[in-house]
This record gives C-alpha cells, sequence and structure tokens, in this order.
C-alpha cells in the first residue's frame, strides 16, 4: 500500500456498518498523508441507522475524511460514491485526467461485491468468507477513474480485544480462528445491555434472560440443541446466534459507537504504558 500510495489521487476504504471502528485499518492514518479519503460504511443494511449517522459525523471530524454509508444490496446508490470521488479531486473531475483510487478494506466487508457493481462487470472474485481476493489488480471504470485493488488483510497486533471479538462475530475473522462460543457469550452480553429489544423480538421470551450464559441457553433450549438429558449444546446454539447476528435476523445492529470506543482505546493506552514500563525495566536490569 505504500508503494501505491505516491500514485493515487484519493483513498477508499471500504468499513464495514456495523463495526466501523474495528473495522478501519489503523496504519492508515499514518501512512496517507493529506490524501482526501473516502470512508464507506457498507452493509448499511445491516446496521443501526442511528449510530451509522453517529459514525459518519463522528469519521468526518478528521482533516481529508468524507463518508458515505452503502449497501451491495442496492447497487443504484453506489453511483454515489463515484460522484464523491470527483468532488474530492475537482481538479481531475473534467475528464480530462484520469482520477486513481486506492480502494482497501478487511477481508469480508464486501469490497469484491461493490468493485463488480462499480465495473459493472465481474471482476473481483466473491465469497461469504474472509481473505477471497490474493493479489492487487488494477480496473478501470467507465468514467475515468481506475481503481486500484488491494487483498484485504487484518493488521498483525488488534491490541484492543473488543474489536477482535466484533472482528470475529461479524465474519471478519476465519471461523477456524474462533471458539464460537466464546464469541457468542460477548455478543450475548452487548446485546443484554444494548438491544434487549431485538432479543425479545426474535425468541419471544417470557421474561427476557439476564445472563449471557441464560439467554444461550434459553436459545438452546428453543432450537433444540440439546443433548440426552436436557444439557443445552453451546457450541451448537453459539453458531446459531452468530450467524443470526451476520444475516440479519436479530435484526440492524450496530456492536460499537464513538463513545465506546473512546473508552476503549483509553483502556489499551494504559496496557501500552505498563507494557513500556515493564520493557524499560528489564532493560534497566540486564544493564545493571
Amino acid at each position: 500500500m505504500k508503494q501505491i500510495l505516491p500514485k493515487v489521487d484519493l483513498i477508499i476504504e471500504i468499513l464495514d456498518a456495523r463495526i466501523p471502528f474495528s473495522s478501519q485499518n489503523p496504519m492508515l492514518s499514518t501512512i496517507r498523508g493529506e490524501k482526501p479519503c473516502i470512508k464507506v460504511l457498507n452493509k448499511s443494511d445491516l446496521a443501526d441507522p442511528e449510530r451509522t449517522q453517529q459514525w459518519q459525523t463522528h469519521l468526518e471530524q478528521e482533516q481529508g475524511i468524507k463518508s458515505i454509508a452503502l449497501t451491495n444490496e442496492n447497487p443504484a446508490q453506489i453511483s454515489r460514491l463515484l460522484d464523491l470521488c470527483k468532488k474530492l479531486v475537482p481538479g481531475k473531475a473534467n475528464g480530462i485526467k484520469t482520477i486513481n483510487a486506492m480502494i482497501m478494506g478487511i477481508p469480508n466487508v464486501g469490497k469484491s461485491t461493490l468493485i463488480n457493481i462499480l465495473a459493472g462487470r465481474i471482476i473481483a472474485k466473491t465469497g461469504n468468507e474472509p481473505a477471497v481476493t490474493k493479489t492487487q489488480q488494477r480496473i478501470n471504470l467507465d468514467n475515468d477513474i481506475v481503481l486500484l485493488d488491494t487483498p484485504g488483510v487484518l493488521w498483525g497486533n488488534i491490541e484492543n480485544s473488543h474489536s477482535g471479538y466484533r472482528l470475529a462475530a461479524t465474519g471478519a475473522i476465519k471461523d477456524t480462528a474462533m471458539k464460537y462460543d466464546d464469541v457468542a457469550f460477548y455478543v450475548a452480553e452487548f446485546m443484554l445491555h444494548d438491544y434487549p429489544e431485538r432479543l425479545q423480538e426474535r425468541y419471544k421470551f417470557d421474561s427476557l434472560p439476564q445472563t449471557e450464559l441464560a439467554l444461550l441457553e434459553a436459545i438452546g433450549r428453543q432450537r433444540g440443541c440439546l443433548r440426552s438429558g436436557g444439557q443445552v449444546m453451546l457450541d451448537k446454539v453459539s453458531k446459531i446466534f452468530i450467524n443470526e447476528l451476520r444475516d440479519g435476523t436479530l435484526g440492524q445492529l450496530t456492536l460499537e459507537t464513538p463513545e465506546m470506543t473512546i473508552r476503549e482505546m483509553q483502556e489499551v493506552d494504559v496496557i501500552r504504558e505498563k507494557k513500556a514500563a515493564k520493557k524499560a525495566a528489564r532493560k534497566s536490569r540486564r544493564k545493571k
């Protein structure tokens, strides 16, 4: 990406509208310089509309950032993205010069599907799993815009544990690399706190369970996820629960707000400081 940047006029970063913070590349802000950037909140049909608006307002506080909420389910809406590209690069918007845009995004965020819609043909491979795009591609659109596609990558160190759970819950991390029940417990706790009405609406409880374990067990009994003796199979019900989150059966949900992520990153800063202090202490002992 660093090698491509000098050749591009703007950056298009595809985010998952359900996790706008956790799905953005934290290294982008340090390498983009003054390049304009469009943050696309994709899969907005699965996200909470009110929280999507909060995120757009929050993201656009950064200099050079514009945001747009899209869904691959509405191809006609996606043409707005191309119009926004031309507005951000007015010097090349008259058709005389080509606008070079680098498009990037984490695995399974819908980037390849979006590219195919923009191109009007099958260019990029798609699939309902992470890491389908393997190589960089150069895609000429018909309206004087060239997309420089990059493979979906996750950064090597996800410091915020909440982001790790959210990425797993939305399918950015391969299912073979996660424990369903662990992620389901995290999501269940969140849903009980932030969206209890969605749980009540979906599962028709007489009374809403008060803990994540009680919630998953109640869903498991509804779905027949039982062993002999009536014990709930947590792994099986966890898969059902996570898949219903992913496909929108639980309703339009956003798993984080700007305020939440600010608090979480403050906690990460404390952890960083403690790690740095321990490292300095070890280094001092070695010198002695």
